[in-house]
């Protein structure tokens, strides 16, 4: 890549668009310019949609956008434009749709070739430079295309229009959703489960996050320990792998051999706040301390890596350093024992398995596969203990060697979306294992959000380098609900249940399809897209959709308002005919229908003016893995002003007073908090 080519992308705040800034293809933005130039100059358009921390982006861009042959081809013959996919997701969420389509998959780079009136007429993903992986060169691909452009232009406008028309077309349906549903959801996870290493399927693994979500609640709710051994199974498999950062903390994206062995480097914000939820959730469900661990472990990672000055949180680290994917975070033998000294070099390699024959590229990944520490400890004739603080001082003499390598680079962009799952992390595992540090970074980075991504009441999508841009999405408003909730539970404090309650109403003012139900990606007043796209299918993280069901269900137990819990109904009625078709790409969506199954349970701890403290002691409460309670905690009038319905309850005798209720049935008042406990206890039963 040669410095002295400028283009357009140069004026950009995104690390993923400044990437591209010079190199010789002449980029544009998305927008109004480069329509009309296309219109004006009769020229097919191709549009490149990536992310900066994409290793198969860089490589495209190294081969292809770099090279001044295969630019020139593209500056003579179309209009180019660049997308950063986590800036406009639903610009991606279109072009997804069409390249599925068109070819059956999708990914990243994603690449589609448009009339210069938006219509598409072909798309791809990964183009090699010369013809490879059954993969066309990229410069035949785009010389073709031309030469079909040119030569018959009403049948590319054509295959365009269909194709729009084609997924413009909006099946109705109005199904029900039933508990059966739920049941084979988890009979399809037991069929593809890997009862070896966990996980599902083949290579490549993904965490996955929110299915295991699905599947503890499934367990809770139906009393089925095989969900929970699958849950265990991953969890333990993926903590002990490669795709654990045993070193440094935190997960990469995912595994690219079946045994969580060999991870694709690169490590993303929101799988880090998933899995935080979800290894929280299962301390909460088995107690066991291992889990506590490792969200202790991503959380470090986090504010290490991820954290800015201001309180937000950064979008991603890359795979590569140096021009190589993984360069910084493998090791040889040599390299640890130069580190540890011979003593602990040896123990540290022979635990993470660092050997000469290494794992990846002649060096190791360091992974605990297979490795038992008790019989560890017990070949040195030390304790579990002793054992376990050598192997952290060990890590963390590795983890300062390995700063003083070249690090991969960091998109440090600030998403909505993102920090609002890291905000539900951080203050669920906060009030679970009674870390107040954590709850600190949720507030801290909630308010990063209201003061630098909101513009007069208009919450905005991204932030980076004094810039908000971006009108919020659907993902935007209905994360950053959850997260008020979250935060509500971990400090009591009554603004966020108002703040909830206001992105709930303009969740539905902004995107609700009155015809057909359902939640829109964008703002309904926003200017449209060729196609106006609803995403129920939970992928790397929850749709917007199944997030926007999950808050409707929450805001009408909380608000005590029915009204909320009809837009859900709608939402799972909208959707059905997908869900139906294969319940397991939408199990954040069955776990907030699982939620409405189980019927609203409440619990309201008034605050006496004598006696216990409510919020030290429902404490105790948190490390339970309670999905369905709502919990309100304070005082009578507060609480009353979020929830009418609070106020026919008042404390017993001056006292602290506890009020259990399931299924719109109370049980007795208590004002001790083992009797709580008991009650529900139960319930539980």
């Amino acid at each position: 890549m040669k410095e002295h080519y400028i283009n357009s992308l140069i004026h950009e705040k995104s690390p993923y668009l400044l990437q591209h800034a010079h190199n010789p293809v002449n980029w544009y933005t998305w927008g109004d310019k480069a329509f009309e130039k296309a219109k004006n100059e009769n020229k097919p358009i191709f549009i490149s949609i990536g992310y900066s921390s994409c290793h198969w982006c860089h490589v495209m861009a190294h081969e292809s956008f770099e090279d001044e042959e295969t630019a020139q081809i593209l500056n003579d013959n179309y209009i180019s434009i660049k997308v950063d996919r986590e800036e406009r997701p639903d610009i991606d969420a279109v072009y997804m749709k069409i390249c599925q389509a068109l070819t059956g998959q999708g990914g990243w780079p994603l690449n589609v070739f448009l009339t210069p009136d938006e219509k598409p007429f072909y798309a791809g993903t990964y183009f090699p430079k010369e013809s490879a992986y059954g993969h066309p060169a990229f410069r035949d691909v785009l010389q073709s295309l031309k030469n079909q452009y040119d030569q018959n232009p009403d049948k590319i406008a054509e295959i365009g229009t269909q194709i729009v028309q084609t997924l413009s077309e909006q099946t109705k349906s109005q199904s029900k959703l039933t508990e059966d549903l739920l049941h084979r959801a988890f009979h399809a996870f037991t069929e593809n489960f890997d009862p070896v290493f966990g996980g599902f399927g083949e290579a490549p693994k993904f965490p996955a996050p929110h299915q295991l979500m699905f599947l503890l609640r499934y367990s809770r709710w139906s009393k089925n320990k095989q969900a929970l051994d699958v849950v265990k199974k991953t969890l333990d498999g993926m903590a002990a792998g490669g795709i654990h950062d045993h070193i440094g903390g935190g997960f990469a994206r995912y595994s690219t051999d079946e045994k969580w062995l060999i991870p694709h480097f690169e490590k993303m914000l929101y799988d880090q706040a998933m899995l935080a939820i979800v290894y929280t959730e299962a301390f909460q469900w088995t107690g066991d301390s291992a889990y506590e661990k490792v969200v202790e472990d991503i959380f470090a990672y986090c504010e290490r890596e991820l954290h800015s000055p201001d309180g937000g949180f950064y979008c991603s680290q890359d795979a590569d350093s140096e021009g190589l994917e993984g360069k910084c975070y493998v090791w040889s033998p040599e390299e640890v024992l130069s580190v540890l000294g011979e003593e602990k070099g040896r123990l540290f390699c022979k635990t993470y398995h660092i050997t000469s024959e290494g794992n990846f590229e002649d060096k190791s990944v360091p992974n605990l596969i297979g490795t038992d520490l008790k019989k560890v400890a017990e070949a040195l004739n030390i304790s579990d203990v002793v054992l376990t603080e050598e192997l952290k001082l060990c890590r963390e003499k590795l983890l300062t060697a390995r700063n003083r390598r070249i690090q991969p680079e960091k998109d440090d962009k600030i998403l909505t979306s993102w920090n609002a799952l890291m905000i539900i992390a951080l203050a669920r595992a906060g009030k679970a294992l009674h870390n107040k540090h954590y709850v600190n970074l949720s507030t801290s980075a909630f308010d990063f959000i209201q003061k630098h991504v909101t513009r007069n009441g208009q919450l905005m999508a991204r932030f980076r380098d004094g810039e908000t841009r971006y009108l919020g999405y659907l993902d935007d408003y209905s994360f950053l609900a959850l997260a008020c909730e979250a935060l509500y539970e971990a400090t009591f404090d009554t603004r966020y249940l108002t703040e909830m309650k206001r992105l709930g109403d303009e969740t539905v003012r902004q995107f609700w399809d009155a015809e057909n139900g359902g939640f829109f990606m964008r703002n309904v007043k926003a200017t449209q897209l060729i196609l106006q796209t609803k995403e129920a299918y939970d992928s790397a993280m929850p749709s917007g959709n199944s997030a926007a069901a999950y808050t409707m269900l929450r805001l009408s137990e909380r608000i005590g308002e029915s009204r909320w819990a009809a837009y859900a109904e709608k939402t799972f009625s909208a959707f059905s005919d997908e869900i139906l078709s294969y319940p397991g790409g939408y199990t954040f969506m069955l776990s907030a229908f699982l939620y409405q199954i189980s019927g609203p349970q409440e619990l309201i701890a008034l605050q006496g003016n004598r006696g216990e403290n409510a919020e030290e002691s429902v404490e105790e409460l948190s490390r339970l893995f309670l999905p369905e309670l709502a919990v309100f905690v304070g005082d009578q009038k507060a609480l009353a002003e979020i929830n009418k319905s609070v106020g026919i309850y008042s404390p017993i005798g001056g006292r602290t007073t506890y009020f259990l209720c399931e299924q719109f049935v109370c049980h007795l008042p208590v004002t001790a908090i083992n009797k709580l406990l008991n009650q529900l206890s139960d319930v539980e039963h």
